[in-house]
């Protein structure tokens, strides 16, 4: 079955579903013929030591209408060299991901962003220039504990990758830390098959959404990014490419 699915990747592209269903008419999705689902979270070592985040209880970000978010709500290219504190990093991760329940059967997660069949299938991925606390560097973040795990260290070039895999949009690296979102396409199609790849398209869209309002209330910017090298992007965050590859990031910084 789930060598069918990557096959049916093939078609993304046409996005001719009906065709889909035509030349698979009898598929049961993995959920249907009882097979275990997915891990809700990408699994990292046991010995790992992960990296606390400031609790949502704790925030003390400025309150803003909603209205006022979206009405203020642009893309900003334009990043001043100030960091972000790791209170602002935890509110942005908690608006874009932050879980609120998890099934007691470990099959799904609610979380502040909607989700096909709650499925989730983002994972995601900071590449980090400038956090206070945090030494710069590749982290991922663990929703469920809400918390950080170290990826990689940044080498000397680590801007400079930045710079290549966003195809040298210059204010990709000069940002303070980008918010990459892999996904890992089982996870929705142990559910929905073949219709996955558009839920999981939309989907993107709802987290950097909320990453944009969010950005509205700690005096930051951030630019959408579609533009970049997949495999330089992938390489840089650690990622397969097949089972797990990115669909989107986004660049956030404290305004020039």
């Amino acid at each position: 079955m789930r060598n069918e699915i990557e096959k049916g990747r093939k078609f993304l592209k046409a996005a001719d579903y009906e065709e889909l269903e035509k030349k698979f008419p009898e598929f049961t999705t993995d959920q249907e013929s009882g097979i275990a689902p997915p891990p809700l979270q990408k699994p990292y070592p046991d010995d790992a030591a992960l990296i606390d985040l400031i609790a949502p209880d704790n925030f003390t970000m400025e309150k803003i209408p909603l209205a006022q978010a979206i009405g203020n709500r642009k893309s900003h290219r334009n990043f001043s060299d100030v960091a972000l504190s790791l209170k602002e990093l935890s509110f942005l991760l908690w608006a874009t991901q932050g879980v609120r329940e998890i099934d007691s059967n470990k099959i799904w997660t609610k979380r502040n962003v909607p989700s096909g069949g709650a499925r989730q299938p983002f994972e995601t991925y900071l590449v980090i220039n400038r956090v206070e606390g945090l030494e710069p560097g590749v982290y991922r973040y663990l929703a469920i504990e809400h918390k950080l795990f170290h990826v990689s260290d940044a080498g000397d070039d680590q801007v400079e990758k930045i710079h290549q895999a966003c195809h040298g949009q210059g204010f990709c690296a000069k940002s303070a830390v980008v918010f990459v979102w892999a996904t890992i396409p089982y996870r929705t199609e142990w559910r929905y098959s073949l219709m996955s790849h558009k839920d999981i398209a939309i989907e993107a869209g709802h987290v950097c959404q909320n990453l944009y309002l969010a950005c509205e209330a700690i005096d930051s910017g951030t630019c959408g990014i579609a533009a970049y090298n997949q495999k330089l992007i992938d390489a840089l965050i650690g990622v397969d490419g097949k089972d797990e590859f990115t669909v989107y990031l986004s660049p956030v910084g404290k305004i020039s």
